[in-house]
Order: structure tokens, then C-alpha cells, then sequence
């Protein structure tokens, strides 16, 4: 698979040959949705909390008599029919929201990703991504010049000065290749990824 290589100014330069394994794979939805799904689980937290007829405040005194109204039946107003009762199944945040994706599966979804992206012109390489200085006006100016606002920039390492000035952009993520996550590569518009983080993703899912 030959990927698009980019210079500063987003003009195409030349190609640049990966391997099919990771960015030349059949585009699988399926199993792209399973483990997006079972990422942004895995990320909750399960804090929610909901009261039962138990837990709610009440009182224990009966609304009614029992006959002789023509109402239906009533004998605490903690009943969950009722305004203001409790739930029949609460919430508890012991709730387990985690889904199991093993690690083949895992790899050939983050592959299949970069094949589409690749294959859809959304996946560039360039040299290197760097700034000379922590400045979001630098990195704002970079990105503008290169055609490019929702961007998600994998550099094989984490520099100061890019990280920095990425923050205050909220349509902009620079990230290692281990901390691209799938929901991210799905969510940008645009993945710019430098020449030896193309090598580590190679190395990664050999």
C-alpha cells in the first residue's frame, strides 16, 4: 500500500510504501463498530445512581382507605407508579459496563481504520511534525496552510512544543502511535502521521 507523502504546505511529494497488513486491509464495518462501541464502554464509569421505593423519602402512612373511594388500591406512595417513587430496577454504580475485545480483534479494526482512511485520501505521512516553538497561533498557521482543521497528528514522539500548542485547538489531538484509540481515528477528519510513526505501526501489528 502506498500512502500519500505531504510537505509543509499539504502538496503531495511522493509516495510512501507501508504494509498492506496494516493500511491495505479490506474495510470490515462490523467489526469496526463492535470494537468502537466496546471502547467508549469500557470508558465509562458507571457513577450513575438511582433510589428504589426503599431508599426514596416517603411516608408509610396509607393514602387512602383501602375501599370505598373507587381509586385503585393504594399503600405507599414510595410505590414506583407513583410521582416521585422509587425505580423498580434502579441504577447502581457497581453496574459493569465493560465489553471483552481481544487483541486480534482490536488490531485488525485499528488496521482496517487506517486502510479506509488511506484509501479515502484522509490519511497522509509527512517527514516530521514539528514546531519551533509552543504557540497554538504556529500550530493553527501549520494546519491552515496544509488545508486541514479536524486533525488528529500521530508523531512517533510526543514533542513539547507541538503537545503545547495543540490544547487550545478543539478540533486538533496530537497523540503517540499507543495512544491512537479507534473512536479518535474515527472521529477526525484528517489523520497526519510522521514517516517513523508509519514504522512503529508496522512494528506494532506485524
Amino acid at each position: 500500500m502506498d500512502l500519500k507523502l505531504i510537505d509543509d504546505k499539504g502538496q503531495a511529494k511522493s509516495t510512501l510504501a507501508a504494509s498492506d497488513n496494516v493500511f491495505g486491509r479490506e474495510f470490515n464495518e462490523a467489526l469496526i463498530h463492535q470494537v468502537v462501541v466496546a471502547y467508549m464502554a469500557n470508558a465509562r464509569s458507571g457513577n450513575r445512581k438511582q433510589k428504589d421505593r426503599e431508599e426514596v423519602k416517603h411516608s408509610t402512612k396509607k393514602p387512602w382507605r383501602q375501599k370505598g373511594t373507587g381509586r385503585a388500591r393504594s399503600g405507599m406512595t414510595s410505590s414506583p407508579i407513583w410521582r416521585g417513587g422509587g425505580r423498580t430496577f434502579p441504577n447502581s454504580p457497581e453496574e459493569n459496563f465493560s465489553q471483552k475485545v481481544n487483541r486480534k480483534m482490536y488490531r485488525a479494526a485499528v488496521a482496517s481504520i487506517f486502510s479506509k482512511l488511506a484509501a479515502d485520501g484522509r490519511l497522509v505521512v509527512v517527514d516530521d511534525f514539528k514546531l519551533d516553538a509552543p504557540k497554538t497561533k504556529l500550530l493553527a498557521q501549520k494546519l491552515k496552510g496544509m488545508g486541514m482543521e479536524s486533525v488528529m497528528v500521530i508523531t512517533h514522539a510526543l514533542d513539547d512544543n507541538l503537545y503545547l500548542s495543540s490544547r487550545n485547538l478543539p478540533h486538533v489531538l496530537v497523540v503517540e502511535p499507543k495512544a491512537a484509540d479507534p473512536v479518535s481515528l474515527v472521529h477526525y477528519d484528517n489523520i497526519v502521521m510522521t514517516r517513523d510513526a508509519v514504522k512503529q505501526f508496522e512494528e506494532m501489528y506485524v
